[in-house]
């Protein structure tokens, strides 16, 4: 199996075929932004690298880069807080996210 269900093993490479069965992600929750969603569980399951490839499919399949969570806050500003977040923020800075302000970032 590709995709999200598959297991997280480190140092295994990625196919473009898992990375993009991310786009596919469901959510339970209607009332979550199912583009933020979407971000948020490819952060936490992506190295950098796969996660750079996937902002590029995210941003070709027409999802917003900007979507908010129920507080007002985007993925940039979430992944801005975390120390090894660097490299995931500046990949969706070149994809066009911004922080939000509103969200007190």
């Amino acid at each position: 199996m590709s995709g999200p269900d598959k297991p997280k093993v480190i140092g295994e490479e990625w196919s473009d075929e898992r990375v993009k069965g991310f786009l596919a992600i469901d959510i339970y929750d209607k009332a979550e932004n199912p583009d933020y969603h979407v971000l948020l569980k490819a952060y936490q399951a992506m190295r950098a690298g796969d996660f750079e490839r996937f902002i590029g499919f995210f941003v070709e399949a027409g999802r917003d880069v900007n979507a908010a969570n129920s507080e007002g806050e985007t993925i940039l500003d979430l992944i801005s807080q975390h120390r090894k977040g660097g490299d995931y923020a500046q990949a969706l800075e070149k994809a066009g996210a911004k922080r939000n302000s509103a969200a007190g970032n």
